[in-house]
C-alpha cells in the first residue's frame, strides 16, 4: 500500500470535520479511497456516539427563533461548552428552532421533521454532527408560543451569537397596538422573566400542590413564634399573598421599574401601545436545568491523561 500523503489527510479532515489521526486511519484502511474514507469515518463516528450516550450532555445552547406572531424556543445539549461555539453545532440549534416555529413546538414532531437543506430528519442530523465533532449531543425540549394578535418577544440572557445562549425567554403579548411598541414592552418582560424566574403567570397557575407545600412550611416556621392559633393563621395567609408576589410574573416587582409591578407597567403601557395588552404566556429555558451532572475531578482526569 502506498503512503496516505499529508495533502489527502488534510483534504479529509476539510471534508468531514474528523481529527487529523482519524482521517489518516480512514485512509490507511480504504487504501487512499476518499469517499470510502469518508463512510468509514461516518460509520466510526456513529459507533463512538453510540457508546457515548451514556455520556451527561448538559451544555449547548439554546436557541430562538421568529416567525410573525409565533416564536420557538429549543434547547440541544453537547458534552462540553467549547462545542458551543462551534459554527457547526450553531447552525444546527438555529435550524432546529426554525423548524420548530414552522411545525409546532412537540419536541418528537420537530425532531422528525425534514433538516433544512436535507434529506433526513432533525435527528439524522444531530447523529451527523456527532459522528464530525465526536461529541454528544442531544436535541432535548421545544415549546412554541402564538398569538392572534400581538407579538411574541424573545429574549437570550448570555448570548454567545444572534438568537443563541444560555437562557431563551418567549413572552406572548396579546394587543392590536402598534406592534414595534409591544416588542419593547415584551423584551423588557423576557429580560425580566431570564433574572427572577417567575413559577407561574399568576395565582391562578400555581399547582395546588406547590402552595401547599408552602403553606405546610409556613405554619411549621409560625408555630415557633408560639402565638395562639388565630395569629398564625393570619401570618400563615400573609405569607402566601408574599409568596405569590414573589413567584407569579404579574405580580412581580418589574425589574425595570421596582415602583411597579409587571402588571402595573403592562398597564401603563397601553397608553404608548394604543390599545389594550394582555400577557397570555412566558416560557423561560435556562440551559441544563433539571440534568444531572457528573461530578468529575478535574486534577484526576488530567493525571490520568498525563500517564497515557
Amino acid at each position: 500500500m502506498s503512503s496516505i500523503s499529508a495533502a489527502l489527510v488534510k483534504d479529509l479532515r476539510e471534508k468531514t470535520g474528523a481529527g487529523m489521526m482519524d482521517c489518516k486511519g480512514a485512509l490507511i484502511e480504504t487504501n487512499g479511497d476518499m469517499e470510502a474514507a469518508i463512510d468509514w469515518l461516518r460509520a466510526k463516528g456513529l459507533a463512538k456516539a453510540a457508546k457515548k450516550a451514556g455520556r451527561v450532555a448538559a451544555e449547548g445552547l439554546v436557541g430562538v427563533a421568529v416567525s410573525g406572531n409565533k416564536a420557538a424556543v429549543v434547547e440541544v445539549n453537547s458534552e462540553t461548552d467549547f462545542v458551543a461555539r462551534n459554527d457547526a453545532f450553531q447552525a444546527l440549534v438555529r435550524n432546529v428552532a426554525a423548524v420548530a416555529v414552522a411545525n409546532g413546538g412537540d419536541t418528537a414532531a420537530i425532531a422528525a421533521a425534514t433538516y433544512p437543506g436535507k434529506a433526513h430528519s432533525v435527528e439524522a442530523e444531530v447523529k451527523e454532527l456527532v459522528a464530525t465533532i465526536g461529541e454528544n449531543m442531544n436535541f432535548r425540549r421545544s415549546l412554541v408560543l402564538s398569538v392572534s394578535a400581538g407579538v411574541v418577544a424573545p429574549y437570550v440572557h448570555a448570548s454567545i451569537a444572534d438568537s443563541l445562549g444560555k437562557i431563551g425567554v418567549l413572552v406572548a403579548l396579546e394587543s392590536t397596538g402598534n406592534t414595534d411598541e409591544l416588542l419593547k414592552l415584551g423584551r423588557q418582560i423576557a429580560m425580566h422573566v431570564a433574572a427572577t424566574n417567575p413559577l407561574a403567570l399568576s395565582a391562578e397557575e400555581i399547582s395546588a400542590d406547590v402552595v401547599e407545600r408552602e403553606r405546610a412550611i409556613f405554619v411549621e416556621q409560625a408555630k415557633e413564634s408560639g402565638k395562639p392559633a388565630a395569629v398564625i393563621e393570619k401570618m400563615v395567609e400573609g405569607r402566601i399573598r408574599k409568596f405569590y408576589e414573589e413567584s407569579t410574573l404579574l405580580k412581580q416587582a418589574f425589574v425595570i421599574n421596582p415602583d411597579l409591578t409587571v402588571e402595573a407597567a403592562v398597564k401603563a403601557a397601553e397608553a404608548t401601545v394604543g390599545a389594550p395588552i394582555k400577557v397570555t404566556a412566558f416560557t423561560r429555558f435556562a440551559l441544563g436545568e433539571g440534568i444531572e451532572k457528573e461530578e468529575t475531578d478535574f486534577a484526576a482526569e488530567v493525571a490520568a491523561a498525563a500517564k497515557g
